[in-house]
């Protein structure tokens, strides 16, 4: 789009506002509202913020101001709030794009797969929780009826948060992202939208328009949308499966596809050795795809109230296999291990470092796991060499630190990242839970 046709699209639609938006380094929309006249200054020099009161721009309180300059190609109504636009922004700090805006960073490594004539197109699909407190002031799925031991694709469930499900698929077809199934998943209160994959820097635009759009459609509703990875310790989490394959620059085509594959999975030479990549980086990309405490609780080992916990443990990877932690369906990736907290431009831009270092060097995933990993006992993962995702955030960012692969694309964010997240670790364990009180309170 043309800065004429934005003003137009503008003009024809009484936008007022247009809400110059970015991420911090958690992946929270961040915003400011501009008067619709002023939109060649978010265009050009961007908008101002003060670098500093946001997570991760590694901005100290004397620093420069962080300017969000728009993308042209992600202006679009926001149909929730009529008379407002959105666009996109990436950072810049003294006029250049600043290698601690996270878009920026993943358009560093989307330049590093052109530069092979390769494009990585995704399709991110949010799962999330839809509650509401109780009288009490607890947390709890918004509607009481939803309480199957196990509930995924209830009809009764979906039918009855219909008003909200409606309002939020309008909401983005009228921005032209193609919704095209909507269903309740396996814990009671959970959803999944699922809308057509595209070039990955669009489809990290799209789930961050979606979240926003999730989130305040909801509280219209005295709703709470959360995309908390693991809401309910009984119940499955939510996760951000990501499905991936590689196109060529110019042209059309998935790369990823070979029918002829003596596997029988469909795949490529070249995707088998991205694959490769993201297995053999696993332990430091849970750090960035699972990046919470929270995390963990979803990535545990072991079963859920309704027989499985449908999110990875093991590094791994099958035929359309559910319990690995990638998934075949053919003639695709399906990256299992990234949850509704995690930064979807950060994780994108982690996971092509890690399928380019598979991709240079040639690497070989082994042989694909076409069984129920969750039946396995330590004794059959050992002998069959099967390594188990980190437990806990720590665990995690020890791997990141030592993986010199992903810090090095990732550029000094990964030191930020980690340093935060190193303080979220401590905080954590310095807290005192109800479970220890309840447990050791009387005990001594």
């Amino acid at each position: 789009m043309t800065a004429d046709e934005a003003k137009k699209l503008l003009k024809d639609n009484d936008v007022k506002f247009v809400l110059a938006q970015f991420v911090d380094i958690h992946g929270t929309a961040k915003t400011k509202a501009v008067p619709a006249d002023h939109l060649d200054d978010v265009l050009t020099a961007g908008a101002g913020f003060a670098g500093f009161a946001v997570w991760g721009l590694g901005i100290e309180p004397h620093g420069p101001d962080y300017m969000a300059v728009g993308d042209l190609n992600c202006i679009s109504l926001v149909p929730w709030q009529p008379g407002y636009a959105r666009i996109a922004c990436d950072g810049h700090v003294h006029g250049k794009p600043w290698e601690y805006d996270t878009r920026v960073v993943l358009k560093k490594q989307i330049a590093r797969l052109k530069e092979k004539g390769y494009k990585l197109y995704t399709g991110l699909e949010p799962e999330f929780s839809l509650l509401k407190k109780d009288a009490n002031g607890k947390i709890v799925p918004c509607d009481p009826s939803d309480t199957l031991t196990k509930p995924c694709y209830d009809y009764k469930a979906l039918s009855r948060v219909r008003g909200y499900m409606e309002e939020l698929v309008a909401s983005m077809k009228a921005v032209d992202i193609d919704v095209y199934q909507v269903d309740h998943e396996d814990a009671n209160g959970q959803f999944e939208i699922n809308y057509t994959f595209d070039e990955c820097l669009t489809s990290a635009d799209h789930y961050i328009f979606f979240k926003m759009a999730a989130s305040e459609i909801a509280n219209d509703h005295g709703l709470i949308c959360s995309f908390m990875p693991k809401p309910f310790a009984n119940r499955p989490g939510n996760g951000m499966h990501m499905h991936m394959s590689l196109g060529p620059v110019e042209g059309k085509g998935n790369l990823f596809e070979d029918k002829s594959d003596p596997n029988g999975l469909k795949l490529s030479k070249l995707a088998y050795q991205f694959l490769a990549g993201v297995l053999k980086h696993a332990p430091a990309l849970a750090a960035i795809c699972a990046p919470t405490v929270n995390s963990y609780k979803r990535l545990v080992v072991g079963r859920s109230l309704t027989g499985a916990t449908w999110a990875p443990a093991y590094i791994s990877y099958g035929d359309n296999n559910r319990s690995t932690m990638v998934r075949i369906p053919g003639g695709r990736l399906e990256l299992r291990l990234p949850d509704g907290a995690c930064n979807p431009y950060l994780a994108t831009a982690a996971v092509i470092a890690a399928g380019l270092d598979g991709i240079e060097n040639d690497l070989d995933p082994g042989a694909p796991k076409n069984v129920n990993l969750y039946e396995y006992s330590s004794e059959q993962l050992k002998a069959e060499g099967i390594q188990i995702l980190p437990q806990n955030l720590h665990e995690a960012l020890l791997a990141l630190e030592k993986d010199e692969v992903l810090t090095k694309a990732l550029g000094p964010i990964a030191d930020e990242f980690l340093k935060l997240k190193h303080m979220e670790w401590v905080e954590y364990m310095r807290h005192v839970s109800d479970w220890e009180i309840n447990s050791y309170l009387e005990f001594f």
